[in-house]
């Protein structure tokens, strides 16, 4: 029943999500984000199945119980290696175990893994199956539309079908082709053009496949629009993360249709004890507050919270203080502008 209600879970929370981003969503940023929405499903970074399996790196599963529902995605191509490293994420406890067919890193492609798979979409569902067969949470997919000279009208409901054969009843597509030879990974996330029309094919093709939307997104109304055209999902990556507050906070009631509306100033009293707690273990405030650069964007005062913030939660003996601070700081200056 447990593994039922975690698919459920996942399932309903995957309506909005927030995207995997190396060095940015690890727990501390997913902490935040939960505090912001009780139901948007979060990723973590990817983490690699060589990384758990052969490494034997557990820390890298490490999350706090608050942070459900939560999904684990991982690199690898290797069926038997992924179904091991699939089951150390179950007994992990997280909701959902998603394989990452979209990186276009030169690291991840020299592991053959990643964004290259979309070549080899009979070894993904091999992946897929294997990872099915070793946990009863979901097991998901995150893929680009194409590569390099591929035709993304032709390959990409190739790549579907194969996965779907495979069991797989939920994806996650970045509408954008990856170019593994000529562009960065940052040219990546930016000049490819996005092709939201083929995804939304897609899911005439495959109507009981669950598929969500990613790639160039930037507000709740774009994601209401996709939801209303038709597709299950939407996950969003670099707004939600430089801007948490204008996507999350109403996340819950706009979205999810429960739930009241949040506000960055919660957040931030929110995050206090755990800030304490993390600095009592030996841990380093800015460890944290990297995270919470943007949770004032586009309001008066933003800029001395980032600035307070950058100085001084670096420092020795930085602590809650420093938030405390640097809040009281931009609230004075937003009532000084307003009285003006």
């Amino acid at each position: 029943m447990a593994d039922l209600d975690k698919k459920y879970n996942a399932l309903n929370a995957s309506r909005l999500s927030v995207a995997p981003m190396m060095d940015w969503t690890d727990r501390h940023c997913r902490y935040l984000h939960r505090l912001m929405s009780r139901h948007a499903l979060l990723y973590t970074e990817m983490v690699t199945s060589p990384a758990l399996v052969r490494g034997r790196a557990f820390h890298l599963l490490d999350h706090s119980p608050q942070e459900h529902p939560v999904a684990l995605q991982l690199g690898g191509s290797d069926p038997d290696e992924l179904a091991e490293a699939a089951r150390l994420a179950a007994q992990a406890g997280y909701d959902e175990i998603n394989l990452n067919v979209g990186c276009p890193s030169d690291r991840v492609q020299s592991g053959s893994f990643g964004a290259i798979l979309m070549e080899q979409p009979a070894l993904v569902a091999k992946c897929v199956g294997a990872m099915r067969r070793a946990v009863d949470v979901d097991v998901t997919v995150k893929c680009r539309i194409g590569v390099d000279d591929q035709d993304p009208k032709e390959i990409l409901p190739e790549f579907l079908a194969h996965i779907v054969g495979a069991g797989c009843e939920r994806v996650t597509v970045h509408a954008r082709k990856a170019w593994l030879k000529g562009l960065s990974p940052k040219e990546n996330r930016d000049i490819p053009p996005l092709d939201y029309d083929l995804v939304h094919r897609m899911k005439g093709l495959f109507s009981n496949l669950h598929i969500s939307v990613n790639g160039g997104i930037t507000s709740l109304d774009q994601a209401e629009s996709f939801l209303e055209g038709g597709l299950d999902g939407v996950m969003i990556g670099r707004s939600a993360y430089h801007n948490p507050a204008d996507i999350l906070c109403q996340a819950d009631r706009r979205i999810f249709g429960k739930g009241e509306d949040t506000t960055a100033e919660d957040a931030v009293q929110r995050m206090l004890p755990y800030i304490d707690a993390h600095i009592d273990a030996g841990g380093r405030l800015n460890q944290i507050t990297r995270h919470m650069m943007g949770l004032f964007a586009g309001r008066p005062g933003a800029r001395i919270w980032r600035r307070m913030l950058s100085e001084n939660a670096s420092g020795p003996g930085a602590d809650r203080q420093v938030l405390l601070d640097a809040l009281d700081a931009m609230q004075t200056l937003a009532e000084a502008q307003e009285a003006v």
